[in-house]
């Protein structure tokens, strides 16, 4: 088992400790989002592009590590640090919810009861006719996850939400409201101080960052039997696994949720041998590892195994 010095219970790595690292890391988004945006014409397109895209998907692997009760032991301040709507589509709020509902690992992958689920139930694999089918299945490919992907991720949460708000689920219009708000802070930012076409910031820093994001996901989870081989690791990552604050090493984080971003690699390394033995091998060596098996190849089959 984990060694008991890492067997953190709950969410919290430290009811008693604000950790200063994640503090540090939240003033180099925030100030790096404002200072590329507001110099923005002063640096080349694709510099721009490129340092907007990595700014929003940290700013999301800062958002997950929020979520799990870092980096203060005051659940308003982390949810504070975490809730500026730099990408714009996502509230917040939602994203929790949903996030801490998909760590139930014995529904991991489960189309129904994982709200982070790629798979489908075979019923809606058939309801989505053969156009549907076909994006879906280009979908599973890491091309087409990184291209397509950020898009149909996008509209389909918002066409989600929408149905939800229109039938007035509880809270649901508030947090909307509330998310509206941030949302016409940042744009005003960028557009009116900053004057960044809201095309470049849609394009540049969300749709790109999204891509960036959905690299991280693309391989997180997989079905198996036992849903303790559900979770993948990805080794030997060392400049994405800054960007995804070492969430590659997902299984772990999945076992020992509590455990700082900060942390991680070495709580890894001093329990390598029974996190891959735990999770059936499931080990990639690097994010090449996944390009080069599965760049125009799916993942896997897009029909979740227990709902054919």
């Amino acid at each position: 088992m984990l060694d008991k010095s890492d067997a953190v219970t709950g969410s919290r790595f430290s009811a008693r400790l604000t950790e200063w690292p994640t503090v540090v890391l939240s003033i180099a988004i925030y100030g790096g989002f404002l200072a590329v945006t507001y110099w923005w014409q002063s640096l080349p397109p694709a510099l721009v592009i490129f340092t907007g895209g990595w700014l929003i998907a940290w700013h999301g692997s800062l958002q997950h590590e929020v979520i799990h009760g870092h980096p203060t032991r005051f659940d308003r301040v982390n949810d504070a640090i975490g809730a500026v709507p730099l990408s714009l589509w996502l509230p917040f709020a939602i994203y929790k919810e949903s996030h801490l509902e998909h760590h139930r690992d014995e529904h991991l992958t489960d189309p129904i009861e994982d709200p982070e689920s790629s798979y489908f139930t075979r019923a809606a694999w058939e309801q989505l006719g053969a156009a549907g089918r076909l994006l879906a299945l280009w979908n599973t490919t890491l091309f087409g996850r990184l291209t397509l992907g950020p898009a149909v991720m996008i509209l389909s949460f918002l066409a989600q939400e929408w149905r939800l708000v229109r039938a007035n689920e509880p809270g649901r219009r508030r947090i909307w409201a509330v998310h509206g708000i941030g949302v016409a802070v940042v744009v005003f930012w960028v557009t009116a101080i900053c004057g960044i076409p809201i095309w470049l910031y849609l394009f540049g820093f969300v749709y790109v960052g999204a891509a960036m994001t959905r690299l991280r996901s693309y391989a997180e989870h997989r079905y198996a039997d036992s849903h303790e081989e559900r979770t993948a690791i990805v080794e030997n990552s060392y400049l994405f696994g800054l960007l995804f604050l070492y969430n590659n090493l997902h299984v772990l984080h999945h076992r020992r949720p509590g455990v700082p971003w900060y942390r991680l690699p070495k709580v890894y390394r001093r329990n390598r041998e029974e996190l891959i033995r735990s999770n059936g091998g499931l080990v990639y060596d690097g994010y090449w590892e996944i390009a080069r098996r599965f760049f125009l190849k799916p993942h896997d089959d897009p029909t979740h195994p227990r709902h054919s």
